[in-house]
This record gives structure tokens, sequence and C-alpha cells, in this order.
């Protein structure tokens, strides 16, 4: 796989008086037609900020729920280019469609420093089929093409990679900071490297487990997939949850580890409960005495110190899912544990969007991790070592 790291920037481009189509990620929570989180458009700032300042011509888009290939007022856009126009403190024109007449008129028209924003582009039936005319429809829009939806790189959609086929292509800044990053631990980490991997399902995180025995130091397992490893130990699991047809992989895997000299941690206690409930009967019990007719929803206290030891000398630490059922509180402490050691380390550290990214900002620990990522999916696959077809399509640096 090519180098992700080499890949052209936004500042790689000389963009003044250029037309300069920009893939954001406004996929915003939204009420009632009222944005309830506008994170993801403050994090497109630098960017958008960027080309103004240098004199491009800004023509931004992205997509909005899954209005599936059809107009849904539901899912404009416009909301999005009220809050953005506030953030820059200068007007965005807003198109009434994506590549039609209203986004050609109006592209056109563009002065430097400027900002128009195109309608939803999963409008358009042809966007998630990566449909080569809807592709050069976006490029005849513009002269340049900046990627900077690290959450939607990897899909292959014609706003998000067709369109670099027929323009000059460059990551935004957003994106630049992904592949640093997560790109930068898999391809050269400070040591030891250190990952925490949770979640419900051993079959979600096969690819990751398996490209990181290869890079890892320590690899870490908890949340409901831990129980999978715990049985193929031998271990009685009670009504834990079990993937009985990954039993055998998840003993290959340990024993994978074990033969490359890398540490694979699991639970050694466990919170478990009598029933899948927020204010079930719960006990701390140890991992090969789990009794029947219990469930194991977190991690134990023994666990927690030894995970968190795990991580107080790591050179670099990846963190993708919950220890445990974090939403509730009373089976929240294993993730609470470790997202505290992370941030007490001093320690690179990487969080997996999705929930780990979640409990993260509930904590208010975000300002002491180094990277968050913006993207569950993408920064998964990133971390299973596939490449982003989003970022894959963009130019090499010369």
């Amino acid at each position: 796989m090519s180098s992700a790291l080499n890949k052209m920037t936004v500042e790689d481009f000389d963009v003044k008086g250029k037309k300069v189509l920009v893939r954001c990620d406004f996929n915003v929570k939204m009420e009632n037609g009222v944005i309830t989180s506008d994170k993801r458009i403050v994090a497109s700032l630098p960017t958008i900020k960027y080309l103004i300042d240098n004199g491009a011509k800004v023509i931004l888009c992205s997509h909005l729920g899954r209005p599936k290939g059809e107009v849904n007022p539901e899912f404009s856009m416009k909301p999005v280019a009220a809050r953005l126009s506030e953030l820059l403190g200068q007007e965005v024109k807003m198109a009434d469609d994506v590549v039609g007449e209203s986004a050609q008129s109006l592209a056109a028209d563009l002065k430097e420093g400027e900002v128009l924003l195109l309608e939803n582009v999963r409008f358009e039936p042809g966007e998630t089929k990566n449909d080569p005319d809807l592709s050069k429809k976006f490029a005849s829009l513009a002269e340049l093409y900046v990627n900077d939806a690290f959450g939607s790189a990897h899909r292959a959609h014609s706003s998000t990679t067709g369109v670099a086929d027929y323009l000059p292509a460059a990551c935004g800044y957003l994106i630049q900071k992904e592949i640093q990053f997560i790109g930068g631990a898999l391809e050269n980490p400070k040591r030891p490297l250190v990952a925490i991997l949770g979640g419900a399902k051993v079959s979600d995180k096969i690819g990751v487990i398996t490209n990181l025995i290869d890079k890892c130091d320590t690899l870490i397992v908890g949340g409901g997939m831990a129980y999978t490893f715990m049985k193929s130990l031998g271990h009685q699991i009670g009504n834990s949850l079990l993937e009985a047809d990954k039993v055998d992989l998840a003993k290959e895997m340990m024993e994978k580890a074990e033969a490359k000299g890398v540490k694979f941690l699991i639970p050694v206690d466990n919170k478990v409960g009598r029933e899948y409930d927020p204010n079930t009967e719960a006990m701390i019990v140890n991992s090969d005495e789990i009794p029947d007719g219990w469930m194991g929803l977190d991690i134990g206290p023994e666990t927690q110190k030894i995970f968190a030891d795990a991580v107080k000398d790591a050179g670099t630490v990846i963190w993708n899912g919950p220890m445990g059922v974090s939403e509730w509180a009373n089976f929240a402490s294993g993730t609470v544990a470790v997202a505290t050691a992370i941030a007490d380390s001093n320690a690179i550290s990487i969080i997996g969007g999705g929930d780990s990214a979640a409990a993260i900002q509930k904590l208010g620990f975000a300002d002491k991790m180094s990277h968050i990522s913006t993207g569950g999916g993408a920064s998964l696959e990133y971390l299973e070592g596939k490449e982003l077809p989003g970022i894959a399509a963009l130019n090499e640096k010369k």
C-alpha cells in the first residue's frame, strides 16, 4: 500500500483565484431542522479559512443523513449554510441543487474569498454509486479538489473519490491530521505501542486485531468481545456475549501474539449482572468464575489496574471501543478507568471515533488526547491496514 503520509495537501496547491471544490463532513446531528451539534462544521474551518485567506473561490459539498438519492427538504444543507455563515463571519451562498443550474451559475459567479455550499450530495442518485457522469459534473464546477471528509473516506462515492479522476486532488487539514496520527502510529510508532480494543463483537475487529498483532507491543481486549477470548481459554462465561463461531479464531490470535512476543491482555475479573439492564443486581467475579445465568457487563477493578499499568509507560496508545456497557453508569467504570489512564499518560494518544470518542468528550478529557478521530468506520478500516478510497484517490506529493 502506498504510504498515505505522502499525499498532497491543500498547501501544495496555488489556490489564488481558483475555484476549489472541498468535500467536507457536515453530517451533523439535527432535530426538527435545528443543528444540535456543530462539532463537524467547526472541524472543517481551518481548511475553509485557509482557502478564503489565500484568495480561493470556495465551493463546499457534503452529505447529510440518508436521503437515498432523492431530494428531501428534511436533509437540506440550508441550516449548515446558516451556521457556517455565523462561524466564518461572512455570507455562505447556498445552491438550490447539487450540480444543476443553481450550482453552476453560483459557482461561475464566485469571487475570490467567497464561499458557496452545494445542496446535499446524496440528493443525487449517482453519488453513492460513484457515477462518472456525476463526478464529471462536480469536476466541471471547479479547478481543484480538496477532500477533508475523513468520516466518508472509506466510501468510494462521486464526491469523495470519483471527482478526483478529473481534477488535481489533495487533502485538507482534517484528513492530513488523521493520516499523520493514525498512519504515523501504524507505520512508525513511538514505542511501546499499546492498542486497546473494546466493543461488542470480535467479528467487527478481526481485521484490526490481525493488523495490530504485527505492529503492537501490547494488545488489550475488553468489552463484550473479551468473553469470546475467555471462552477460548476454557473459562465458563455464563450468559456473557459470545460469538461461538469465533472461539477458535480468538485462540489462534492469542497464540499468534504470544509467538511474536506481543503481550495480549484480556480481563482477569469482571463486573457481572443478572440481566441486561442498567439497574440489574451486580457483583465482581474472576474471569474463570462467571456463574451460570450471569453476564459480564464491564471489566473488574483488578483488570482496570492491569490495563492502566500497561498504558502508563506507553509511547503510543490507540483506543477503539468501550470496556463495558459504558452508557450505563453502573457499568461505565472500566471505560472511565481506561480513559483516565490514557489522559494521565505521556503517550501519543489516538482515539478511534464512535463510543470511545464519546466517552472521552463526556469525561472532559478531549484536550488531553493527541488525536480523536472524526470517523468511526473510516478509522477502523484504516487501523485494519485497508487503503481508504477517499485517501487513495488523492495525488502523491511531487
